[in-house]
């Protein structure tokens, strides 16, 4: 087996060789070889703005894994994260970490013994990074979610639960707000839910997910989430366990998968040997069981877990009464603990599982392309249409209501940030440069694509279009959603 290796920025490579060595020691490296690839800060500054070298690329796509460290990421100007464009560019659609309380890593939550998975989309939502300038005062970004990504990651999560025998799984959404695109996210888990009859399942609002993982934890097994709302829930749950040093992470796809520690890369201590590689380790774990070694990964996880519970710490946990250990103590204190298991806490055995093992396809001649075709009817009913003006809402309405005279179209709303301020509105509401206007069809009449596009020009005569949607019906069902306050 061959897998490629990033080693990362900072501490990446210290901890990176600390975890290659303690899987030396347990008999890894003499069933798997690891194939350098050169990605990182030091190709960043060559002015590659992907930050990994094409030679690079063509390994990790050739292997199917990487294994990689922490990564910088260019301030300000430069690349985009290196994280971030491997997990899209490689379509690793499912990030899932597993958080549990380790014995000598005390929390405020440690008591509680908990043991618990995040699975968070990992390629849509905000961070497809869609954005642009669309006036002088504002900014916008664009949100994906589409049927087929809802569908892989939660048939992932449902699939991992049933593989781990966890028996309940939460979805947690904004879709009371976001009705569409949470709305979709939600109504895809129940469909998927329900061909999975021996797992209970629940939902719950973000902002009261988050709220109870700070007051009882304990009773989440599994949640899943889109890819903002997951990033940020991932982050808290690792600090109920202790960090983000002992969170393990698997950006899991079809055909490439990605284990990685998650943390940062901590130049202020880089090159002192003192960090501590307990994330790279489980990560490595997650890694290992994913291509098969659960012997090995067992092994070594329960060694992990008789040091920990006998003091072995590095400088940013543990018993201050005993002795802080560098990263190569630390990394030897497991090692000289290889066949034996933790006799505080339940030992990891060869059946444990962190993620389902996916048999990779052969290896596509063209790029893959979801498809839902659902046949629905679709029919032209308006469209929004973004101005950039300064002047204020009767003004623009009068304005933009001239201008769809003769048309097969009518203006029913101005928007200002989301907010209805025409027809009906509030003096209160503060207003920018950066005006949705709808335009829907007149009663009883009923129009072609080229007509609302004719309309679009008629008012880009006039004014900056800086944005424009189409507005369709779904099967007679609205494709769009209402302003606040419509």
């Amino acid at each position: 087996m061959r897998i490629a290796l990033a080693a990362g920025d900072g501490i990446g490579p210290e901890i990176m060789s600390a975890t290659l060595e303690l899987f030396a020691a347990a008999g890894v490296t003499k069933l798997v070889e690891f194939v350098p690839a050169e990605m990182g800060k030091a190709v960043f500054d060559t002015g590659n703005t992907r930050g990994m070298t094409d030679e690079a690329v063509r390994t990790v796509e050739d292997l199917g894994i990487l294994f990689k460290g922490p990564m910088e990421t260019p301030k300000g100007g430069g690349g985009k994260s290196i994280n971030v464009t491997a997990r899209k560019m490689w379509s690793a659609y499912a990030n899932y970490r597993h958080f549990r309380t380790l014995p000598g890593v005390q929390t405020p939550f440690s008591h509680l013994d908990l043991d618990f998975c995040i699975v968070r989309e990992n390629i849509e939502d905000t961070y497809g990074g869609i954005e642009h300038r669309v006036s002088d005062d504002v900014m916008a970004a664009k949100r994906i979610i589409t049927a087929p990504g809802c569908d892989e990651v939660l048939r992932f999560t449902f699939e991992t639960a049933k593989r781990m025998g966890i028996d309940l799984v939460h979805c947690s959404h904004k879709a009371n707000i976001m009705k569409m695109t949470d709305g979709l996210f939600l109504e895809r888990f129940k469909a998927i839910a329900a061909e999975y009859p021996g797992i209970q399942t629940g939902d719950v609002i973000i902002d009261a997910l988050c709220m109870n993982l700070v007051m009882k934890p304990q009773q989440y097994k599994m949640v899943v989430l889109t890819n903002l709302q997951g990033d940020i829930v991932s982050d808290l749950a690792a600090g109920l366990v202790g960090g983000l040093g002992f969170a393990p992470s698997a950006n899991i796809g079809r055909n490439i998968s990605i284990f990685e520690a998650v943390h940062g890369t901590a130049p202020d201590i880089a090159g002192k040997g003192i960090a501590n590689p307990t994330a790279l380790v489980l990560s490595g774990l997650m890694m290992l069981r994913h291509i098969g070694l659960t012997q090995q990964a067992a092994t070594i996880e329960n060694a992990l877990l008789a040091a920990l519970e006998d003091g072995a710490h590095t400088g940013d946990f543990g018993d201050r009464s005993k002795p802080t250990l560098d990263t190569a103590s630390y990394v030897k204190a497991i090692a000289s603990r290889l066949g034996k298991e933790p006799r505080t806490v339940k030992p990891a055995h060869a059946g444990s599982s962190s993620a389902v093992t996916f048999a990779r396809p052969p290896q596509p001649t063209a790029p893959i392309t979801m498809h839902t075709f659902t046949g629905l009817r679709k029919e032209v009913a308006g469209l929004d249409v973004y101005v950039d003006r300064r002047e204020g809402a009767a003004e623009t309405a009068a304005h933009l209501g001239k201008l769809c005279e003769g048309t097969p179209f009518r203006l029913t709303l101005l928007s200002c940030r989301g907010t209805q301020v025409w027809p009906r509105g509030s003096i209160y509401t503060e207003c920018v440069d950066y005006w949705r206007a709808r335009f829907e069809l007149r009663e009883g009449t009923t129009a072609r694509q080229q007509d609302a596009l004719a309309l679009l020009a008629r008012v880009a005569e006039h004014d900056t279009v800086s944005e424009y949607e189409l507005l369709r019906t779904f099967d007679g069902a609205r494709g769009w959603t209402l302003a606040q306050g419509q």
